[in-house]
């Protein structure tokens, strides 16, 4: 999660230091999320076919290896190459903790463990807000990532030490026996629900990203004229709606709702509303009631870790790591693509933007998307699991 939006608090430092573009600086942001997003289909076979365990140690290689060359890169070119090595070593992260939890722990308990266990990770993205601000002023943007790149080899190894693929296959060998993925495998690729779900997914997770990963940070400091800390103060906030709804989600979509269509959709019409609030009023509130602001959006930007649990109570067994790893190449993929769309409607260069006015394409995007999101995921059917009840 840290990885994933690290580029926002150093944008200004790394646009000046590499003489980039908007578009530029949109897609060394974007390689990651592209590289995450190509990686779930390959993710999704090889966790059904060599486990989650040994799928984490390859994975935790290459992704160490790609934040070490983004610390050294010195052209553009060398830090697209960086971001996507980044993002093709953290495409499993997610992944495989949530095939871990269907495997060890009972369906009603999917959301508000997956919620818990996201809620932990964006702990990744509250420390990449101010305290790597305050990191990079110390010792560098390029010192922090040396930082960040030993950290990585610490909680990589300890992973793969204590991780077991399932209760009954104590070790996972790469010789070990495992179940061939039927020929009705993807079926689920042709389902409305999966594509609903999918669009939402993209759209919720892709737009709270790019907010997030980057251009949040110069709408506050142009549009706004707040300042470095008070801005990464303002990024923060957001962090910790988000981190916040993400286990109470999860307990109200398993214990309380008992829905998982009705707890997304208030969250995607929330998500809207709070953008559509900024856009008309955003210049007219202090930075302390923007702070407040960002923090419900984070609030209503969260609960994505639901629609994984939707699409698993949507199809048969055996697909469950599969739907929810194709389901995630559209989240990532979103994430990407609505990065690079915000920078494409914006005006060319970060500084020439001088007021909130500038930034109105950035918000028509989001609520755009997001009134399309509810739309379609209202003909969803709610899970089976609690249609059976």
């Amino acid at each position: 999660m840290f990885t994933r939006v690290s580029t926002t608090v150093i944008s200004v430092p790394l646009s000046e230091e590499m003489g980039l573009t908007s578009p530029q600086l949109a897609a060394v942001s974007a390689a990651f999320y592209y590289a995450f997003a190509f990686s779930q289909i390959p993710l999704g076979i090889a966790l059904h076919r060599v486990g989650p365990r040994l799928s984490a140690a390859a994975l935790v290689c290459i992704g160490l290896a790609g934040t070490a060359f983004f610390s050294l890169a010195a052209t553009y070119p060398g830090l697209v190459l960086a971001r996507i090595l980044m993002g093709i070593g953290m495409s499993g992260n997610l992944m495989i903790v949530f095939a871990l939890f269907a495997v060890w722990f009972p369906a009603n308990r999917f959301a508000s463990l997956s919620g818990t266990v996201v809620s932990v990770g964006v702990l990744g993205n509250l420390l990449a807000a101010t305290p790597l601000a305050l990191l990079s002023q110390w010792i560098g943007w390029r010192g922090s990532f040396y930082v960040v790149a030993a950290t990585q080899a610490l909680v990589g190894f300890i992973f793969v030490i204590i991780s077991r693929d399932s209760p009954s296959m104590p070790v996972n060998l790469l010789g070990s026996k495992r179940p061939a993925l039927s020929q009705n495998f993807g079926r689920f690729f042709f389902t409305y629900s999966y594509w609903a779900i999918s669009f939402s997914s993209f759209v919720r997770y892709g737009y709270f990203a790019a907010l997030q990963g980057l251009w949040i940070v110069p709408y506050l400091t142009f549009g706004l004229g707040m300042g470095d800390i008070e801005s990464a103060n303002a990024l923060l906030a957001m962090g910790l709606g988000y981190m916040v709804s993400l286990p109470v989600s999860g307990f109200l979509s398993d214990g309380v709702v008992k829905s998982r269509k009705w707890v997304v959709l208030a969250a995607l019409a929330g998500f809207c509303l709070v953008c559509v609030f900024i856009d008309i009023w955003g210049q007219v509130l202090s930075s302390w009631e923007i702070i407040a602001v960002l923090f419900v959006l984070g609030v209503f930007a969260g609960p994505g870790q639901i629609m994984y649990a939707h699409i698993k109570e949507l199809v048969s067994p055996e697909y469950i790591s599969s739907a929810m790893t194709a389901v995630n190449l559209f989240t990532v993929l979103g994430a990407a693509a609505m990065t690079q769309l915000i920078g494409f409607v914006m005006p060319f260069q970060p500084s020439t933007l001088i007021s909130s006015l500038n930034f109105s394409p950035m918000w028509l995007v989001g609520t755009t998307s997001l009134a399309l999101a509810c739309l379609l995921y209202t003909l969803v059917p709610d899970s089976i699991m609690f249609k059976e009840r």
